[in-house]
């Protein structure tokens, strides 16, 4: 199975100048957040996959104009062929607005996934906006990662742990892969492909 994840920045490859056979072979479409509804509706026409997506903290518009023909996994496990995919979007609150949170508004969210957790049997795939605290999050209050998750990735051991938030361009510190125990941690920023 291969999924495409995307976050933060549209891909000219992917909109600007679409090929069909650029998705040979993918199963499923997932975004990390702060794309715009459009890119996630056009991709949801052109390519005939699921696409999956959580709010990244720039997404307040989706209340108003939702991506057409695209699955909002937040706040759940969504099972695609198995795979079970938990989605959490948001960042650390740096300002008012929405799809931001506290490290006890997180948690918060997280308790009261306790009883889907415990039916799903956990879970394969942690998809969110933001990292966690101390892999791959920024030093400055707005890209601070969410201690949550590592207790999430501590508990459950899923396979991968999926975000976006972080841009690749903001330096060399901020690596596309990293490891927390068995868990493989990819930042998404653009568009990434894993296979399962």
């Amino acid at each position: 199975m291969k999924i495409l994840f995307l976050a933060d920045e549209e891909s000219k490859k992917l909109w600007d100048f679409f090929r069909k056979e650029d998705f040979e072979g993918v199963d499923l479409i997932i975004s990390c957040g702060d794309l715009r509804p459009e890119y996630l509706s056009f991709l949801a026409t052109m390519v005939a996959v699921p696409v999956l997506y959580i709010r990244g903290n720039h997404d307040d518009k989706y209340d108003r104009c939702p991506p057409e023909g695209c699955i909002c996994i937040e706040d759940q496990i969504y099972n695609f062929e198995g795979v079970r995919i938990l989605g959490l979007g948001g960042s650390y609150r740096y300002k008012p607005g929405k799809n931001q949170y506290t490290e006890n508004e997180m948690k918060k969210r997280v308790s009261k996934l306790f009883w889907k957790l415990k039916r799903h049997k956990g879970f394969d795939i942690l998809v969110t906006h933001s990292p966690a605290f101390g892999v791959h999050d920024g030093e400055d209050q707005c890209h601070r990662g969410f201690d949550v998750f590592n207790r999430l990735i501590e508990t459950y051991h899923p396979r991968f742990f999926v975000h976006g938030h972080v841009h690749m361009n903001y330096g060399r510190q901020f690596p596309r892969e990293d490891q927390i125990g068995q868990t493989r941690v990819i930042n998404a920023y653009e568009k990434y492909m894993i296979e399962i």
